[in-house]
């Protein structure tokens, strides 16, 4: 029985040694092929030097839609799809423009409107402006000291967090909710500080938004330099006023769609793994780190798989979803359907952090499917991807949180993403190719053992 017992033991011990190195062989395949004949950087030129940036509801948006398709078409991906899905439709209109008058001078300052905000009337909005630091300032200064005035919201993102997201989820609420919080102050307007780290004269766009029981009141951001000088300005003089114009508007929500492309799994076509990024674009730049570079990095997943001749078990998809950035509404779409369709979407992988050196995973979901794929560190220390632990999935993806998917968010280095973030410094130029595809074989990668080994 012993001897018996033994032959079992090292017929095991072969076989596992054996898949670990098959193992190793493989996700070095993937790393070998896209950082010499990889195309995500190509894809990423034409998205933003051709086509430009990709607001829901702009022609530019139903541009990349059908370029993403096409490429995917090309690869050739088993098979590609579209997702019909309605947008929201906001334009930003001229180009802005903002000053302050302070004892009857005097200066201009750079500033952009926020997603989803209202116009200033026709000829701007000049007034009173008092600057508050948080929420709870506002609130204590009241609707006396508040009413017929603009609110200036400098609330910087704080350097102490390692991680430039943490620092980012602390002040992004600013952004969003001042001016639902000032309105019924009697706030006329609202100017909030940009959320970046650095400090230069590009002002940061992102969403806002409107409580349905408040009154509506133009909001825009201010560049860090902007909003140092706006405040230096305020110590000197309090009485000073602040004067901007701004012509965007909300239209009609319009029609746009997701982007997918799949490999059918082998052995287990019924159990999907998804993979994405958001199309859609920011308009001051041209969309590259946020989020070109995720939506690049999933079509060269499938690119890889096609390239190096493999056939997963599990089905692969990529997923180019529209409207993350100001409504989300592609990332519910296909939550939507894959419920209505009973799909299984066992993991999601979402790539919306920029295209910087890779350093790892984060998961969302059961602990122990988590813990399963965490166990898979070591395969990838040899890559440098050393950060793997619980926390967030993604934007688009957690619309499948309650469908019982493993949701992963793709993590590269974080310090130079809130430079450019929302900004119009997020060019192509900015990306660097090396690191673009080393995050693409990382992801590629991590997706070929799920589809091995299932979770």
């Amino acid at each position: 029985m012993f001897r018996i017992l033994l032959v079992y033991l090292l017929l095991f011990t072969s076989t596992l040694l054996s898949a670990q190195s098959n193992d190793s062989i493989t996700i070095r395949r993937f790393y070998d092929e896209a950082l010499t004949n990889g195309k995500a950087y190509g894809w990423l030129d034409i998205l933003c030097n051709k086509i430009g940036p990709r607001l829901s509801g702009s022609a530019q948006a139903a541009n990349a839609v059908q370029f993403v398709k096409q490429e995917l078409e090309k690869i050739p991906a088993d098979r590609v799809f579209l997702q019909d899905v309605m947008v929201p439709h906001w334009v930003r209109g001229e180009k802005e423009q903002a000053y302050v008058i302070s004892k009857g001078k005097k200066e201009a300052l750079t500033i952009c409107a926020l997603g989803g905000s209202i116009s200033t009337p026709d000829k701007g909005m000049q007034s009173k402006i008092i600057e508050v630091h948080d929420f709870d300032e506002l609130e204590k200064l009241g609707k006396e000291n508040i009413s017929g005035k603009i609110v200036f919201m400098n609330h910087p993102m704080n350097p102490k967090f390692i991680n430039t997201f943490e620092a980012y989820g602390e002040a992004a609420k600013y952004r969003y909710s001042t001016a639902g919080k000032a309105a019924p102050l009697g706030a006329i307007g609202v100017v909030v500080r940009s959320m970046t780290l650095s400090m230069n004269d590009f002002p940061h766009t992102g969403a806002m938004g409107y409580p349905d029981s408040v009154t509506k009141i133009p909001s825009c951001a201010i560049s860090t330099l902007g909003a140092e000088k706006l405040s230096s300005l305020l110590k000197e003089d309090p009485q000073a006023e602040f004067y901007f114009y701004q012509t965007c508007q909300t239209l009609t929500d319009a029609p746009s769609h997701n982007v997918l492309g799949e490999i059918k799994g082998s052995e287990f076509p019924d159990e999907v793994i998804l993979i994405g990024g958001h199309l859609d674009s920011w308009d001051l730049g041209t969309g590259a780190s946020d989020d070109g570079t995720g939506v690049v990095q999933a079509m060269e997943v499938i690119n890889l798989m096609k390239a190096l001749q493999l056939k997963p078990k599990r089905t692969i998809r990529c997923i180019a979803f529209m409207n993350e950035e100001n409504g989300g509404k592609g990332g519910a779409k296909y939550a939507e359907l894959a419920k209505i369709n009973k799909e299984r979407n066992i993991a999601a992988i979402e790539s919306d952090a920029g295209g910087f050196t890779p350093r790892g995973f984060s998961f969302k979901g059961d602990s122990i499917q988590a813990l399963k794929v965490m166990n898979w560190k070591s395969k990838f220390l040899l890559y440098n991807l050393n950060e793997w632990k619980m926390g967030y999935g993604g934007a688009d993806i957690n619309h499948l949180q309650d469908q019982g998917t493993l949701l992963i968010g793709f993590i590269p280095d974080s310090q130079r993403y809130f430079e450019i973030h929302h900004a119009a410094t997020d060019t192509y130029e900015k990306v660097s190719l090396r690191e673009l595809e080393l995050g693409a074989a990382s992801i590629a990668a991590l997706v070929w053992l799920i589809s091995e080994y299932g979770i």
